[in-house]
């Protein structure tokens, strides 16, 4: 029976020999990702019934990542929690503030993912890990809980979406636009529990960073994953940061998918999602005049090191507009460090920017750049939605980071195409 990647790694997990779409399965979990929003709620739920320790503490990751440093006492007091449970679990995988990291970008950065691996995270980005060739989905807090005791939770099977992108990315254009072009192309419910499965020669040109960024969004678009098969970049990558084993699982040329939708990379523009959807994707040469109070460069889309170079090799040797102000947050403290050993985070300094420690912060409306009402944001995030960074009345602008950083230049949305040697 021919099968896609995910069916082939769901009926791994499950131990049988194959699954079909809709088909409901119970699964063993090789990795558990935890961080201080969503994890204390299931401390709670264990510790009410009386279960004080996790199914294995190595295949646990946890990291406070959301409201770090903390900015009040609710929050420090969840970080607490978090650290109390971690100490008393066992667990070794665990990165306090001054080596935490926005949880999506450090999981991979510290080689806990590996191809072919079941992954699951109580956070709806944790699909960003499908750029190793794994299935990886995000739950809610009860099943958090389920499956930090267990080692086991139950998913019904999804259908796939194949997308195939062809040709070479035009100068200016990045892995970001590609995926708010298909989402704005399927909607914020195209794919809505489907495995998105990303290939083409498009693909294979990008880095494993840039393959991230569209697996991360997958969640925009509904979807319960998204996945890139495993290559040599992957592997590379991999192997750098550890020696455990793992096996590639490829789709079968055959396998069934409920749709196949095909792109040409080389007629693609830089993509702006206007308010108040990551749905409502406009290319940068339809937008005019849209003046910006805030550009802020970061988060598990778009925070690494490779978004870093990109923004400064923008900015470098100009200033910012007048009026408007960025906020630069490297999603790690290990590209925190690599950003300041290249210089990166001087030529964001000199700009006029400023340089945050790693945390999801103003991504979510939490803090480190909260909108004021009727403020406007261009932002590499990856969710817009009414009130999401700040003020039910701010405004959101999704980007890459080529055109968050033109458009600080410019103190308005700008096409970055014009500032890419």
């Amino acid at each position: 029976m021919a099968q896609t990647i995910t069916e082939k790694i769901l009926a791994k997990h499950a131990g049988k020999k194959s699954v079909k779409p809709g088909e409901l399965i119970n699964a063993d979990i090789d990795i558990i990702m935890c961080h201080d929003i969503t994890t204390p709620p299931a401390i709670e739920m264990l510790y009410k019934r009386g279960i004080k320790k996790v199914f294995d503490p190595n295949k646990v990751v946890v990291t406070p990542d959301h409201f770090v440093p903390n900015k009040d006492i609710k929050s420090a007091e969840l970080a607490k929690r978090l650290r109390e449970w971690v100490k008393a679990c066992n667990i070794n995988n665990y990165y306090e503030v001054g080596r935490h990291g926005v949880c999506h970008a450090l999981l991979p950065e510290q080689g806990h993912i590996l191809p072919g691996e079941l992954i699951i995270g109580a956070d709806s980005h944790t699909c960003t890990y499908g750029a190793f060739g794994a299935f990886s989905t995000g739950v809610g807090s009860t099943d958090l809980a389920a499956a930090l005791a267990t080692g086991k939770l139950w998913f019904k099977v999804p259908e796939s979406i194949k997308f195939v992108i062809n040709g070479r990315l035009p100068k200016g254009v990045y892995s970001k636009d590609i995926i708010l072009k298909i989402i704005s192309d399927i909607g914020v419910d195209g794919a809505l529990y489907k495995a998105m499965e990303f290939t083409g020669s498009t693909i294979d040109s990008l880095s494993v960073e840039a393959r991230m960024t569209i697996t991360n969004m997958a969640i925009e678009a509904g979807g319960k994953s998204g996945v890139i098969e495993a290559d040599k970049k992957v592997v590379d990558y991999v192997r750098k940061r550890t020696k455990k084993k793992f096996k590639i699982i490829k789709s079968d040329k055959d396998a069934k998918y409920i749709a196949v939708k095909k792109y040409d990379a080389s007629k693609f523009e830089p993509i702006v999602a206007l308010p108040h959807l990551p749905s409502n994707g406009k290319p940068i040469s339809k937008i005019k005049n849209i003046k910006i109070d805030q550009a802020w460069l970061g988060s598990c889309t778009n925070g690494r090191i490779e978004d870093l170079r990109i923004a400064a090799s923008i900015v470098k040797g100009r200033k910012i507009a007048k009026g408007t102000r960025m906020i630069v947050v490297p999603a790690t403290t290990e590209i925190w460090k690599q950003a300041n050993k290249e210089g990166l985070l001087d030529i964001f300094m000199d700009f006029g920017a400023t340089v945050s420690t790693p945390t999801c912060g103003a991504c979510l409306g939490g803090h480190m750049g909260v909108l004021a009402e009727g403020e406007r944001c261009i932002s590499s995030t990856n969710r817009n939605f009414v009130g999401r960074m700040g003020h039910p009345k701010s405004f959101v602008y999704l980007a890459s980071p080529a055109t968050v950083a033109a458009s600080a230049i410019e103190g308005k949305i700008a096409d970055p195409r014009k500032y890419v040697k």
